[in-house]
């Protein structure tokens, strides 16, 4: 396992306790791999912290099993205020209800310490499937029942999505998990899956090509990325909400102290210029929570996806 420092080689002079502090690097665990969209977004918040603070990092990735294990050593670490994580809405939220077991209680075993980034879902759509708006595409599949759509996975954000639109719009659709994003846009762009619930990232090429529609934002707000797509309330699907977010966190017992000074750092970072064009520039909206905001959210998010997952009778293959 590769771990990568971040920081600065020297920090000016300071006082004794707070260089003895920040002589101690903090452990920050990504459970995604390397230059996947978590990572690379957690990675300019941080460097930013690093450079404006002096405070170094170690960012040590641990991707598997959907983030869940990852974020289960964030919740065994020893809450001494040096141990830290990133995860995101499967793992804290989603993931509650897709798995039998995740080895952690989101709710118990997690410090919220601050929400840094949201990623909505965009509805979009094959530019050879003839719909022009959102209305035109609920017609459609509920005309034409079974329409394939593409996700990264079972249980993925995109899935998920996905699902909730099709309870919403009262519509049934044909969920086809890809494990490869490059096929999934592939099937897409050709329409042989001509519908997605897909973050910016993955689609912003195939937008500006027009090979691909925007129809919705599942987001309370227009994203800055996308200016000219409406949000699912402005074209008439009203509580239409879906995004991928990520957090960071602590283990449960991290003392208070170092989880105010981390949030404070994120809050700082985020209002930077630098760190928000960066931000939208990947697709993403910055923003900032307390750590009480974010642990009221984390337990909304969990409910709502619970409802979501049951009602669609959505598993995990072997759980």
């Amino acid at each position: 396992m590769k771990l990568f420092l971040v920081g600065l080689a020297g920090v000016a002079a300071m006082s004794s306790a707070m260089a003895q502090d920040q002589a101690r690097p903090i452990r920050m665990i990504v459970p995604f791999s390397g230059g996947s969209a978590s990572d690379v977004i957690t990675r300019i918040l941080i460097e930013r912290i690093s450079s404006t603070t002096g405070q170094r990092f170690v960012m040590d990735n641990r991707p598997a099993a959907g983030g869940n294990l990852g974020t289960q050593l964030v919740a065994k670490a020893t809450p001494d205020g040096y141990s830290f994580g990133m995860s995101a809405s499967g793992p804290l939220a989603a993931n509650k209800s897709l798995f039998k077991e995740l080895g952690y209680d989101p709710e118990r075993d997690i410090q919220p310490v601050s929400l840094y980034a949201s990623l909505p879902n965009i509805v979009v759509v094959s530019a050879r499937l003839p719909v022009q708006t959102i209305g035109e595409l609920t017609d459609y599949v509920k005309k034409n029942p079974n329409v394939p759509y593409g996700s990264v996975g079972n249980g993925s954000a995109q899935h998920l999505s996905g699902a909730f639109f099709e309870q919403i719009v009262g519509a049934r659709m044909t969920h086809v998990p890809y494990k490869v994003t490059a096929n999934l846009v592939t099937d897409l762009v050709s329409g042989q899956a001509p519908v997605s619930f897909q973050l910016l990232p993955n689609v912003r090429g195939q937008i500006k090509a027009g090979q691909v529609r925007p129809l919705i934002v599942a987001a309370t707000k227009r994203l800055t990325a996308l200016p000219e797509v409406p949000t699912a309330a402005e074209a008439g699907i009203k509580g239409y909400t879906s995004a991928a977010w990520f957090a960071f966190i602590a283990p449960r017992g991290t003392p208070k102290p170092a989880v105010d000074k981390l949030y404070g750092d994120v809050a700082a970072a985020i209002r930077d210029e630098a760190v928000r064009t960066r931000f939208v520039d990947f697709g993403a909206e910055p923003l900032a929570t307390t750590p009480d905001e974010l642990g009221k959210y984390i337990s909304a998010e969990i409910v709502k996806w619970r409802e979501i997952i049951t009602k669609g009778g959505i598993s995990i293959d072997g759980q």
